[in-house]
């Protein structure tokens, strides 16, 4: 009987960010657990995602476009809401980083973080929250969060910033929407091999130093992903609100 609690049956997803890498893992793990899911990149080039769903028997659909941009979130939601019906899940994944001394850190490299990263995590939890109070429906908000969150990093002001932003953001809007039955919650990650920890992993020392201080003693595979984000799209998290879930091999427990 707790199993069923972990299916997604008939339930509608959009995440973002999901053309490869966590956002393509969590895509195809909602949907073999039973859901539809909207996808989206920042290129044409990663519609595969899509057509794997659609594999699975699961509705789908794919989205280009620049998260930096305000008006693409109203379009991702209406997307969502006209092939589906409604959006029930929302898993805010899309994120970028730039790397410099904070000293020498572009304006422009600021500014764009702060928007993919931070600000388009709140207008698309505005816009899924605002549907779902309209609807009186239960849903499920999900920002991939950092250890950032919680760690100041190296050479990554702007991507620590909007982290910590988001972790703020994800208790901000669960002490608003809980009541509602609306969980939002988070996800940290720690050290996946995914593009955006190519540099670190090819910098003999800092992988080296990275892998010594992980008690898995590996970095993470996207699948190891998966299962944190099933729970918290699913009616098995129903009592749990503004919670950062690290999933990180130890990392924070060291």
């Amino acid at each position: 009987m707790v199993l069923e609690t972990f299916r997604l049956d008939d339930k509608n997803a959009l995440v973002t960010g999901s053309s490869r890498g966590l956002g393509a893992a969590i895509a195809l793990a909602l949907a073999e657990a039973g859901a539809n899911v909207g996808c989206h990149g920042r290129s044409h080039a990663g519609e595969s995602t899509s057509e794997k769903i659609r594999q699975l028997g699961r509705k789908s659909f794919y989205l280009a476009g620049d998260m930096a941009d305000p008006e693409l979130g109203s379009a991702l939601i209406g997307k969502t809401i006209e092939e589906f019906g409604s959006v029930d899940i929302l898993v805010n994944n899309a994120g970028t980083i730039r790397r410099a001394p904070a000293s020498e850190f572009p304006q422009h490299d600021w500014d764009e973080i702060i928007a993919v990263n931070l600000t388009s995590v709140f207008r698309l939890s505005q816009l899924a929250g605002r549907d779902m109070l309209k609807r009186s429906a239960k849903g499920k908000i999900v920002n991939i969060a950092s250890l950032l969150s919680f760690q100041g990093g190296i050479l990554v002001p702007a991507y620590a910033a909007a982290k910590g932003g988001v972790a703020q953001l994800t208790k901000a809007l669960a002490n608003e929407w809980a009541s509602k039955g609306i969980n939002v919650n988070a996800i940290a990650p720690g050290y996946f091999a995914t593009d955006n920890t190519a540099a670190l992993r090819q910098d003999g020392q800092r992988s080296r130093q990275i892998l010594e201080r992980i008690p898995a003693g590996r970095w993470g595979e996207p699948s190891d992903i998966c299962g944190a984000a099933v729970f918290l799209c699913s009616s098995a998290s129903d009592y749990v609100h503004g919670h950062v879930l690290v999933v990180d091999g130890g990392w924070m427990g060291r």
